[in-house]
């Protein structure tokens, strides 16, 4: 079976700026089928979000704001006694791929909006099962926000999030977003970074014709 296999972190920016080029690849060949990984790029944290940091990931937002056009609101770092940690909102995805695989992406880039465009605390379970219910719903998926909260926070769930990471962490990948390819049990690079449509749709061509001549 082939799959591109998406290795992101619904709060990384660089995939926030990411998500329209991959939305655009992906309605494009809407014949391959995408699984979404969750990265973990800050999960577990417990420290409280401090000046120093505030400053540093608003800096990252800008650059992201400037290439992308994409709507940041600062006020998202706002929030009192805010902890940048990334495994709640990595649950939720994980949540809906449990739930509806072909539906993850979506809500993976629904969080995505409701933190960095409208400011929303997406470390909490019942934000993050309000966005989650109403982009599952939508897709004809009908789960309330209490069943969804039930699943989020689950063992299974949890355990499975962390599987995430640890996968994460065993294929080598230190930066987000990761595009891969995986094609007859191999897995191809088609991205480590943020990359335009026609680029993805160039390196991914490349590595058709490779695992064709092989």
């Amino acid at each position: 079976m082939t799959k591109l296999i998406y290795i992101a972190d619904p709060m990384c920016s660089w995939c926030y700026g990411f998500g329209p080029e991959l939305k655009t690849l992906r309605d494009g060949i809407p014949e391959l089928r995408f699984e979404v990984i969750g990265g973990g790029l800050r999960a577990y944290n417990k420290e409280l979000m401090d000046e120093a940091l505030k400053t540093t990931l608003l800096s990252h937002w800008g650059k992201v704001e400037e290439t992308t056009g994409l709507p940041f609101s600062q006020e998202a770092l706002s929030h009192k006694n805010f902890i940048y940690d990334t495994e709640p909102a990595c649950r939720a995805v994980v949540t809906a791929r449990m739930l509806a695989p072909e539906i993850s992406l979506d809500v993976f880039h629904a969080i995505q909006h409701g933190f960095y465009a409208e400011a929303l605390d997406v470390t909490k379970g019942d934000v993050l099962a309000k966005i989650s219910t109403e982009v599952l719903n939508k897709a004809g998926i009908n789960i309330s926000e209490q069943d969804f909260l039930a699943t989020w926070s689950s063992e299974e769930a949890i355990t499975t999030t962390n599987n995430d990471f640890q996968q994460t962490q065993r294929w080598g990948v230190t930066g987000f977003p990761t595009l891969v390819l995986e094609h007859a049990g191999e897995l191809y690079l088609v991205t480590s970074g943020f990359a335009r449509t026609e680029v993805l749709i160039k390196r991914l061509q490349a590595l058709v014709d490779q695992t064709s001549d092989s």
